[in-house]
């Protein structure tokens, strides 16, 4: 299975952090963020990955290179501007193969185990979700047994950010900029989605405060 590492925004609501650094490249207790997903992929069996990049994509390029650091084979899906996470899984299909592939944020950190994504996929998605977190009260699905669900009043859970898509859930796409949820919605509504609740650690490392927080965390360890 190969994986995808989303790592194509501009984050805006990390500057002056991301003026000059890519995201992914931003150190946390000394280590840039998207190296965490990198070791983390090793150690699960996967070798072959997918990085795209738009906003200071050069430097990325420049400091992982071809992964072999990593023990990995990394290749890169280049974007002029980011194309949201729809677009840009799309435009890396070719990459990807036409076997179901694992997708990973990249302004994500978790200790979730990779290698359980890493299992037959039985419809077109498969989602990890957790509790709530303050930023997103509202939630994104519900989860009924290994069935997601669109969320209801009292039922919501919010998708990490960890995947597995099976390349048919783009077929009817057209390409250019649009975001992953629409489709994760339509196939939801034709049970097409599996999922599971992960209760290990994970923050999405939107803003400096969530920064902050996975250092206080790391530091705890």
């Amino acid at each position: 299975m190969r994986a995808i590492i989303l790592a194509a925004g501009k984050g805006e609501r990390m500057r002056p952090l991301t003026a000059h650094t890519p995201k992914p490249l931003i150190p946390i207790a000394g280590v840039p963020l998207i190296e965490y997903h990198l070791s983390a992929l090793a150690q699960a069996g996967f070798s072959e990955v997918v990085i795209n990049h738009a906003w200071l994509g050069e430097k990325i390029e420049a400091h992982l290179g071809d992964g072999a650091q990593f023990g990995l084979h990394i290749q890169y899906s280049r974007e002029a501007q980011p194309l949201e996470t729809g677009g840009g899984i799309f435009r890396a299909l070719n990459l990807l193969g036409d076997a179901p592939f694992a997708v990973i944020n990249g302004d994500i950190w978790t200790d979730y185990d990779f290698a359980d994504l890493r299992k037959p996929l039985s419809g077109l998605a498969h989602l990890v979700l957790r509790d709530n977190p303050e930023h997103n009260l509202e939630g994104d699905f519900a989860l009924a047994g290994e069935r997601v669900l669109l969320p209801c009043e009292d039922s919501s859970l919010t998708y990490t950010g960890i995947a597995v898509l099976h390349p048919k859930l783009f077929e009817d796409c057209a390409g250019g900029t649009f975001r992953l949820a629409p489709l994760l919605r339509t196939a939801v509504q034709q049970h097409a989605v599996t999922g599971e609740k992960f209760t290990g650690r994970w923050v999405d490392v939107g803003t400096p405060e969530r920064l902050a927080e996975v250092e206080a965390l790391l530091a705890r360890l």
